[in-house]
């Protein structure tokens, strides 16, 4: 039974992608009897099928004519594929640079929902390495990445945040933040798992927006804070303003 349901499982993801395909390659918005005869589904599954993806956004239904098309989430979706593939696509000449100049695993990380995600990761040639992250998530408050990403955040855009997370010791957190914001560059022992530190600075785009963060993660043996000062903030620093600028950011000096 277990087995039997996890197939009808992906043959029911099979059968939906299929569906937003049709809905995205076919200029016409058709009807459930178009879509019945097209992917070869019963009245009642492609139905259900519709109203699921209905709940979620990403199929809409006309009142009018009763025909579907893809819905607002399902363009807000590809927007943001689209805009994380050209970040990764413009952040690895960086990325690779800093790996080799640093000797360490730098990735591209990225707000959501109030979280860091690590999108994208080039590689040290170290035997002793920090453990991959691409694909993990974790709480903004928990590491360097989010810290300095939401340093540059409003404060009331913070302060509701901080309430939302229910985060312990939010003062202390808004002290951290400033001084991040003050600095430019995050960096913590710990935060994303014990003996690894992690540093961060934000990459910007031509209108001054943050689009992410360049993160170096390294083991924390390796982080002293000579080099940290002198060779690794300095040349991270460096990296995003050459990364920003590829965003069309432009440095304003007084």
């Amino acid at each position: 039974m277990i087995r039997e349901k996890g197939a009808y499982s992906v043959q029911a993801v099979i059968k939906a992608i299929d569906l937003l395909e049709t809905l995205a390659q076919d200029g016409d918005s058709p009807s459930i009897t178009v879509i019945e005869k097209k992917l070869d589904l019963s009245h009642n599954k492609a139905f259900r099928l519709l109203a699921t993806l209905e709940d979620k956004g990403l199929v809409e239904r006309s009142a009018q004519s009763g025909t579907y098309s893809l819905g607002l989430q399902a363009f807000q979706m590809a927007q943001h594929i689209l805009k994380s593939t050209n970040l990764i696509r413009l952040a690895l000449p960086v990325m690779e640079e800093l790996a080799r100049k640093l000797d360490e695993a730098i990735y591209i990380t990225v707000m959501n929902n109030d979280e860091v995600l690590f999108l994208d990761m080039v590689d040290s040639l170290q035997q002793v390495k920090a453990v991959d992250l691409v694909g993990k998530r974790f709480p903004f408050f928990t590491n360097a990445a989010g810290k300095v990403l939401k340093s540059v955040s409003s404060i009331d855009l913070r302060n509701k945040m901080n309430k939302k997370r229910n985060i312990p010791d939010p003062q202390s957190l808004e002290m951290e933040l400033d001084e991040i914001r003050k600095r430019g560059v995050a960096v913590d022992f710990g935060g994303l798992g014990e003996g690894i530190c992690a540093v961060a600075v934000v990459i910007r785009d031509y209108a001054g927006k943050v689009v992410g963060a360049l993160t170096l993660l390294a083991p924390s043996f390796r982080m002293l804070q000579d080099r940290l000062e002198q060779e690794i903030i300095p040349s991270m620093i460096e990296g995003a303003e050459e990364l920003s600028m590829k965003f069309g950011y432009m440095k304003i000096t007084a």
